[in-house]
């Protein structure tokens, strides 16, 4: 049997499982918020590890921000988020001619082949259901991986910096109520 054959095919299948797992036992993963900020980190790469199907990290960097350093919060959903984006990205890579067969997708390409890279930045900096979408795009287009990874931490970084220091200036507003 020719592994390199069939490669792409296993990469596709095997990142949608992970979703598809993630999403069915999302419930059981929020203990890991009990670990700190390495339960936060393993969370955060099983959330962003789905493929379309929502796993909300952004609610545990906005909490964890009120609890501990949010630049350090931000530091670990950042790194741990875009290691789990690389299932839409392999997805991506390991399926030939999706991209043709879907309009989002397809407009997604259009996107970063005008723009490049900024794209994946600004997805991954706001939050939206678009950027699995452009993480598959990355790998159908064959972005080396590396500069996925760059871009991508870069762009969450900008995200969860916003989300774990408003989490940690909500507790002070909160008391100001209270």
């Amino acid at each position: 049997m020719n592994i390199k054959k069939y490669s792409k095919a296993i990469i596709l299948i095997v990142s949608i499982l992970i979703s598809i797992l993630v999403f069915i036992f999302r419930d059981r993963f929020e203990g890991l918020q009990g670990y700190g900020l390495v339960g936060l980190f393993l969370l955060s790469i099983i959330g962003n590890a789905t493929i379309i199907l929502p796993v909300p990290v952004i609610l545990s960097a906005f909490v964890a921000g009120a609890v501990f350093n949010p630049l350090a919060v931000a530091l670990v959903v950042s790194l741990g988020a875009t290691i789990g984006e690389l299932t839409g990205y392999f997805a991506g890579y390991g399926s030939e001619g999706i991209i043709e067969k879907d309009l989002k997708l397809q407009r997604v390409k259009r996107w970063i082949d005008k723009y490049g890279l900024w794209v994946l930045f600004v997805l991954a900096a706001i939050p939206n259901p678009l950027f699995d979408l452009a993480g598959i795009v990355a790998g159908a287009n064959k972005i080396p991986v590396k500069k996925y990874l760059v871009v991508v931490f870069f762009g969450k970084l900008v995200k969860f910096l916003a989300v774990s220091y408003f989490g940690s200036r909500s507790v002070t507003l909160i008391d100001r109520f209270i």
